[in-house]
């Protein structure tokens, strides 16, 4: 799975949670959850359960804990995705 691919679904999974509309067009590896998306806490956690559902991935504690903006996310996912 591409970078593209993953971005295309990640997008996909958080657009029910943003807060944001005008940063969620202009999204880019440096769009950060709650700061820019106005994601609250409590929504981000659904957000990270959706990633592992979508992607058949599972998330420690550690990598949730950097999963703040979109540029760590992918990066945790695409590894994620290479230990399967």
């Amino acid at each position: 799975m591409t970078t593209i691919e993953i971005t295309t679904k990640l997008k996909t999974i958080i657009k029910p949670y943003i807060n944001n509309q005008s940063a969620f067009e202009n999204l880019n590896e440096n769009t950060d959850f709650i700061t820019d998306l106005q994601i609250n806490s409590a929504n981000l956690v659904d957000v990270i359960l959706d990633i592992e559902e979508q992607f058949d991935i599972v998330i420690d504690t550690v990598s949730m804990e950097k999963m703040v903006d979109v540029k760590s996310t992918l990066e945790i996912i695409e590894t994620k995705l290479l230990d399967k």
